[in-house]
């Protein structure tokens, strides 16, 4: 095993000593990304109370007025009290690696706190739960400060067939930063919003299939869904086992990579900057979309550019685009553990329907608040299927080993280390009437499968962000973030949101 196996980008420092402040503002601190703002509060040029209560204001300055962004649904009632029990252990010398550090949940994860685990659902909006999620008490061991609470689509996207991402009945439609009439893309779409917009410097998502890359490309910020398994799933309302997982959202290669190295198992070492050079990387070509948008697909060779002036050879190109078949065997899946998996979580619920039969019902009564734009035609289909007991969830899961199988050895003929691929379309107009239109996606192949994938932005077509996503063997996140981190070197730094109200098409 080589170092390149090795690398991780999570403890790149900024060079801050020597730097003579006095006083920081607020736009000083929320500009800051989270591997400078950590070396920050560790030399105790900033405590923890600052940092919270500049995020604090900036949330009530763009998502609550302004812009009016949607992206937080719930603001922590006790998140000056944690950073200032954090301030006061700093001063014992007791430092985790995301000491004082904010970090916004999306919000179908379990806190045990004052906040609800809502899943933007009306049913859970008095639903408090009993136990932190397993991600959540590692968040809290490393001294982050949760921040609060993202708005979501709805039960993570997993209502209707015809839904509009980013909206939920408790958090109403959340906006992307870049042009405010523009779909942020779902389901982690508060969280990648958040982020975008310096509302936190970290934030939390979950993935089924495509809900953090998604809006990590939609949206200019880095998303990375880690290898199924490497995160705990424990205390997040569930999809489905198979594919869920939670994944960080940040501004940078590095700040999303310190975050994975508090959730998950990876190793963390410096990243040098030719750690990606001699990697070998296939070109996806057969992506969905591939072709319809002239701008994507400059915006992708441009990326191609930026890998090869990075020392990364090329295969180009590979066809591993999964299939017809594999995507109707997925949907099987996902709908058959949705119902098993959503019935367990519901049971524990005190306060809000227990069964899946009680949450239609409740949609049902309260339908004027909770059905305003689309309905709810796949927990309908759940609840009328066989579930993981159907024997079509076999087959479904053998027609998607399979694939797997396939996927692995393409990598190995060509003696691949990674794929890449578009990440995202340009974000389309928000419209209830027409609901979700996703264009170019290459999402499937890593969330069926269970590979890990990075995005990261690219550029922005007509002020719209467009992102690459960079895919990889199950455990090999550090090579991914590797090729991330020198997409990033050669791109420069990405464009800030404007929050314009809206463009031309």
């Amino acid at each position: 095993m080589t170092n390149r196996w090795l690398i991780f980008a999570t403890v790149t420092v900024l060079a801050l000593a020597g730097c003579a402040r006095t006083e920081l503002g607020d736009d000083d601190i929320v500009a800051l990304d989270a591997v400078a703002l950590r070396a920050e509060l560790a030399a105790g040029r900033l405590s923890a109370l600052q940092v919270t209560q500049a995020y604090l204001r900036r949330i009530a300055a763009l998502d609550d007025a302004g812009p009016m962004l949607s992206a937080v649904i719930e603001i922590n009632p006790d998140a000056e009290a944690i950073a200032r029990s954090l301030d006061e252990q700093r001063e014992r010398g007791a430092l985790g690696p995301l000491h004082g550090v904010p970090v916004l949940l999306k919000a179908n994860i379990d806190t045990a706190d004052r906040m609800a685990t809502t899943a933007g659902a009306l049913a859970l909006a008095q639903h408090r739960a009993r136990a932190d999620a397993d991600v959540v008490v590692v968040l809290r061991a490393a001294g982050a400060v949760v921040l609060g609470k993202t708005n979501l689509s709805e039960w993570a996207n997993f209502r209707s067939t015809k839904s509009t991402s980013g909206w939920s009945t408790l958090g109403g439609q959340t906006r992307n930063p870049y042009v405010l009439d523009r779909n942020p893309c779902g389901s982690s779409s508060g969280s990648a919003v958040a982020v975008a917009a310096r509302l936190a410097p970290l934030a939390l998502g979950t993935e089924t299939d495509g809900s953090i890359v998604c809006p990590a490309g939609v949206n200019g910020v880095v998303g990375i869904k880690p290898a199924i398994g490497n995160v705990s799933q424990r205390g997040i309302v569930p999809i489905a086992h198979s594919q869920d997982t939670a994944g960080p959202l940040a501004r940078t290669v590095a700040d999303a990579a310190l975050l994975l190295s508090v959730l998950g198992e990876a190793r963390t070492t410096r990243l040098a900057p030719a750690d990606a050079a001699g990697l070998r990387v296939g070109v996806v070509r057969d992506f969905s979309g591939a072709g319809r948008d002239a701008t994507v697909e400059a915006g992708f060779t441009q990326a191609l550019d930026w890998l090869q002036r990075a020392g990364v050879v090329l295969v180009d190109p590979v066809q591993a685009a999964l299939g017809p078949a594999a995507g109707q065997a997925e949907f099987a899946i996902l709908l058959a553990e949705f119902r098993d998996d959503l019935g367990l979580y519901l049971a524990g619920v005190e306060s809000g329907p227990r069964t899946l039969d009680e949450l239609i019902a409740f949609n049902t009564a309260r339908e004027a608040e909770v059905m305003p734009h689309f309905g709810q035609e796949l927990l309908l289909a759940a609840r009328d299927g066989g579930g993981t007991a159907d024997a079509g969830y076999a087959a479904a899961l053998q027609t998607i080993a399979a694939a797997r199988t396939t996927l692995s050895e393409l990598l190995a003929k060509h003696d691949l280390d990674a794929l890449v691929a578009p990440t995202n379309g340009r974000a389309w107009r928000i419209d209830y009437a027409s609901g979700d239109s996703f264009g170019a996606s290459s999402a499937r192949i890593a969330a069926a499968t269970g590979y890990p994938s990075v995005t990261v932005p690219v550029q922005l077509a007509n002020e719209l962000p467009l992102g690459v996503s960079l895919i990889g063997k199950p455990g090999e996140e550090p090579v991914l973030l590797a090729l991330g981190a020198a997409l990033e070197r050669e791109r420069g730094p990405f464009p800030e949101p404007r929050f314009l109200p809206t463009i031309a098409d």
